[in-house]
């Protein structure tokens, strides 16, 4: 039988990367079995959590190295990571761990887990079965895992969430955009990214705002430059989906490549920055492009139909914000000047 979370907690000593690897059954619901184990990995870790779902539904085609899931479950997959994410993030907070790092991975039960996903983390916890059983996750070392049981939490019957049955929205779109900012890359900003990546078959392009641009930021004198956001954000995206081609590239007015490139077939943006959306697409049109298809992010303000309601609220505490961010650097670096 696998260790209860609780035991697990007293007798695992931190560590400064860990990884906790557990099975979907199901993305039709919140994965709620999962806040426990969670809840105990992240108390254990101090710098890097990696999280790993692995799932039939996250296979790849038999012919191509992508989701055979794409924009049918863009709610679903969506509502899968931001509980996840909000779940290890409000836990780090709460340590007092506002710079510690967290991935949530995507991983289909066709894939090998690489090396490099592992082979720096001093403790893998993994999660039992519905059935408490335990399964195989070949070249994990065994001296590194730890066991845990699933939360006894049942997520309510609701409809699944899915995109309206539409055959002019394709599964995948060959290139795909998004922007911002990416300064101190967090939760907020991992779910953006994963879901654009979750949706592109061949190339993604991110904008990445220039620092000539953010000189009126607070605490500006604490955003990474420009090529610090660009490494972490393309380190990031090779850990989610490293099939596909990024192309990263300096944004000195709203709309950069997406205001030129007639090959990018889709958007996708949080709802703090729609409006940059709807200016993209005036340009595109005055320009005879092709329109683009724009895709959602509802991470900041979610509604009962994108997640649960106490998570809705618990997103809201769980301040996933670069402001914040930068807010709290300036604060421990002011006090460690008076201390």
């Amino acid at each position: 039988m696998p260790i209860g979370y609780e035991t697990a907690a007293d007798t695992v000593e931190p560590v400064d990367k860990s990884i906790l690897i557990a099975k979907l059954d199901t993305i039709d619901t919140a994965p709620q079995f999962l806040s426990e184990p969670i809840s105990a990995a992240t108390t254990k870790t101090l710098s890097q959590l990696r999280i790993i779902l692995i799932s039939s539904l996250f296979n790849s085609d038999s012919d191509e190295q992508h989701s055979a899931l794409g924009t049918s479950r863009w709610d679903d997959v969506q509502r899968t990571l931001t509980y996840v994410y909000v779940q290890a993030t409000k836990v780090a907070q709460e340590m007092g761990r506002i710079l510690m790092d967290v991935d949530v991975l995507l991983k289909g039960e066709n894939e090998a887990l690489p090396e490099s996903l592992y082979m720096h983390a001093q403790s893998v916890f993994l999660v039992s079965t519905a059935e408490g059983e335990r399964f195989d996750v070949p070249s994990i070392p065994i001296s590194k895992a730890i066991w845990l049981a699933r939360s006894q939490i049942h997520s309510p019957e609701v409809p699944p969430l899915r995109l309206p049955s539409d055959s002019s929205i394709p599964r995948l779109f060959p290139v795909v955009a998004l922007g911002g900012t990416f300064d101190h890359l967090h939760a907020g900003h991992k779910i953006l990214l994963s879901m654009a990546a979750w949706i592109t078959q061949e190339k993604l392009i991110i904008g990445m705002t220039d620092d000539s641009l953010l000189q009126k930021k607070a605490n500006k004198d604490v955003i990474q430059p420009l090529p610090e956001r660009i490494s972490c954000t393309h380190n990031f995206l090779e850990l989610f989906k490293p099939s596909l081609t990024y192309d990263l590239v300096p944004l000195t007015e709203v709309a950069g490549p997406t205001g030129w490139d007639p090959n990018i077939q889709a958007l996708v943006v949080s709802k703090e920055t729609i409006s940059g959306a709807e200016a993209i697409h005036k340009i595109r049109e005055e320009k005879s492009l092709p329109p683009l298809k724009t895709f959602v992010i509802d991470v900041i303000s979610p509604t009962e139909s994108s997640l649960l309601a106490e998570d809705a609220e618990t997103l809201k505490r769980t301040k996933m914000s670069s402001t914040f961010i930068r807010e709290w650097i300036v604060e421990q670096r002011n006090k460690s000047r008076t201390s």
